[in-house]
């Protein structure tokens, strides 16, 4: 599942990278759904959940970016501060959150507890 994923993930990109719009478009259904599934899987193990879904998010701000610009919003002004195809960094950001988390708080408490179960 997770080789086919990736030449989802790498016919998206493709796809985006030579404007091919429709075949871009079709290939976000199965790569994100894919990514969740591979998230849902792993949810027992949280290193691999919480890596899997920043992939998930990763993934969701790709194909927001990649619409963006195919379909000119890219660059229209959003407020005063970002164009369309900024709003990719909240997407970008919750993965960035998640794996910050892992690393600051989820990781440190299972070497924590990890210690203690060996004393």
């Amino acid at each position: 599942m997770e080789n086919t994923h990736i030449l989802f993930w790498l016919v998206k990109d493709i796809s985006w990278c030579m404007v091919w719009k429709t075949l871009g478009i079709l290939m976000i259904g199965p790569t994100l759904g894919i990514a969740i599934v591979i998230a849902w899987r792993t949810r027992a193990l949280k290193s691999e959940l919480a890596h899997n879904l920043a992939i998930v998010f990763w993934i969701t701000a790709n194909s927001y970016w990649m619409l963006s610009e195919f379909f000119g919003f890219d660059t229209v002004r959003i407020g005063t501060l970002t164009d369309g195809k900024h709003l990719a960094i909240i997407p970008f950001a919750i993965g960035l959150l998640i794996l910050a988390y892992y690393y600051l708080v989820q990781k440190p408490r299972e070497a924590r507890e990890a210690q203690v179960a060996t004393l």
